[in-house]
């Protein structure tokens, strides 16, 4: 178990291994964030945080800020504090309403199924339990997927979006081998069990998303006519062609990689994401010839 956990982690932050710099002085400071030891405990607050029963689980989000809203959702195995560098930098301007996924963090979800489908779906519902008609969305990995799906099942919830190191595919042709090598044999191992703890079928459901989803035609993204900001990394776990594919395959969309950088943009270079969002956020746009132009 602790080594499924691992594995989870290790692509959670993937970048620590990848990108050859030091990072210790980031590790440090996030540990100390992540454990409520510094600044605001983003994800356990109390003051900030509540429940919503919501298509048959509790889901924990905390708000933050105030004006346009601003959903953020995280990656798989992740929560609320993932984003401890973006809460405080995008509250100045938004109101940032911020949960932990179905089956994750503080969501209390029973229930054997996730799929990102429903994720969305979940979101969806959050917006509507809190009388907001749209928001702008920033998803990274899973969060990224999420918000695509967001944009394609519930496309008048979503203003403009900004993703990073998000896949269509659950293969090679999105994911680099080393870390399909990596994730498979925990995944099958877990398959062939007669029975699981309870903390293993926890760890199972979002090993299965990871391994067997999601699966969304690249020309299906044609119907997202939202402004989006597509992201990754030069050395993410998502192959940069794939993420050009999707970027090519919305209509109004904007291509950003972060140069010597792994998977976790919004934390190892969390002022130049940012910057990069809340530019695209505030940049006014027009549709010229049926695409976003900035002005």
């Amino acid at each position: 178990m602790k080594k499924l956990l691992a594995i989870i982690f290790l692509l959670q932050f993937i970048a620590y291994l990848s990108i050859g710099q030091d990072l210790t002085a980031i590790r440090k400071d996030l540990e100390q964030r992540m454990a409520g030891k510094k600044g605001v405990p983003y994800g356990n607050n109390a003051a900030a945080g509540k429940y919503y029963n919501i298509r048959g689980f509790k889901m924990y989000f905390e708000v933050y800020g105030s004006g346009k809203p601003l959903l953020i959702i995280h990656g798989n195995g992740g929560s609320i504090n993932n984003f401890v560098y973006q809460i405080p930098y995008f509250a100045q301007k938004y109101k940032v309403i911020i949960a932990d996924s179905r089956s994750q963090g503080k969501s209390i979800d029973n229930g054997d199924s996730l799929s990102y489908e429903m994720m969305a779906d979940d979101y969806a519902a959050l917006l509507d339990a809190m009388k907001i008609d749209s928001a702008n969305v920033i998803g990274w990995s899973d969060g990224g997927i999420n918000a695509l799906l967001l944009a394609l099942r519930h496309p008048e919830k979503v203003g403009k979006m900004a993703i990073t190191g998000a896949n269509l595919r659950p293969d090679t042709s999105a994911v680099y081998q080393e870390v399909w090598d990596m994730v498979t044999p925990e995944y099958n191992g877990l398959k062939q069990k007669p029975n699981l703890t309870v903390k293993e079928k926890a760890a199972f459901k979002l090993l299965r998303l990871l391994c067997d989803q999601p699966h969304i035609p690249a020309q299906a993204l044609q119907a997202i006519k939202v402004p989006a900001l597509v992201m990754g990394g030069d050395h993410d776990v998502i192959k940069i062609e794939h993420t050009v594919e999707i970027f090519h395959s919305i209509p109004n969309a904007y291509l950003y990689i972060f140069p010597n950088s792994g998977h976790s943009t919004p934390l190892v270079y969390a002022d130049e994401f940012n910057k990069k969002v809340g530019n695209f956020f505030a940049t006014p746009y027009r549709v010229v010839k049926g695409e976003a132009r900035f002005f």
